[in-house]
């Protein structure tokens, strides 16, 4: 992820001036356009949206994955493209910028929100963090399929992980799961998927 511009935005500002051909995020009032992500991160990201797709249509539940919805916390300038973004349909009628802006802020509409870590894992372990965790996002999963994020986050030896964060009395708990551990998941319990198994999606097949 690139900076794209020094001067600093507000969301309202932001959202007339932002391209509909590319994909840009807007941290405290600064642009970042995001780059054109790797073809094994864009695998890690289609196995886990068909794997959590196929579970969520089999309990018959109002959801969908958003591909091109921005996340924004309340009262901040500032607005997120996650990975995969599931949304409850059911409670988009509540949320105030969704229908002209593709834009959501509350919990209510966000059961599940995923992160594939690439070289700007700081943001997927830090920012993203904070901000996914002050929305109260119920569920938030940081997939390291390269074990690039800092020790202080992923242990040493640096290690693919995923990291499965769930809140608990406004805090996110942090659950590290590799090789063949089966991820538990509060969204989806029934979905049983080893961290070794989404890490090996991102292989291309020959």
């Amino acid at each position: 992820m690139t900076q794209t511009i020094n001067k600093t935005l507000t969301f309202e500002e932001f959202i007339k001036w932002k391209p509909e051909n590319k994909h840009y995020e807007l941290h405290d009032g600064v642009i970042f356009e995001v780059a054109q992500p790797s073809g094994k991160h864009e695998n890690v990201t289609g196995f886990l949206s068909r794997k959590i797709t196929v579970e969520f249509d089999r309990l018959n539940l109002p959801y969908f994955i958003a591909s091109k919805v921005l996340v924004k916390p309340l009262g901040k300038d500032s607005a997120y493209f996650p990975d995969v973004l599931v949304l409850n349909k059911s409670n988009l009628k509540n949320e105030p910028l969704y229908e002209k802006e593709s834009t959501v802020s509350q919990s209510e509409s966000i059961p599940l929100v995923v992160e594939v870590v690439s070289t700007n894992w700081g943001d997927d372990y830090a920012v993203k963090f904070e901000e996914y965790e002050n929305i109260a996002i119920p569920e938030y999963l940081i997939v390291d399929y390269l074990g690039l994020g800092g020790k202080r986050f992923i242990g040493n030896p640096k290690l693919p992980t995923i990291t499965v964060c769930q809140l608990e009395n406004g805090e996110y708990k942090s659950i590290l799961y590799r090789g063949d551990e089966v991820i538990q998941l509060k969204s989806f319990p029934e979905l049983k998927l080893t961290a070794n198994q989404i890490f090996q999606s991102a292989q291309v097949e020959n």
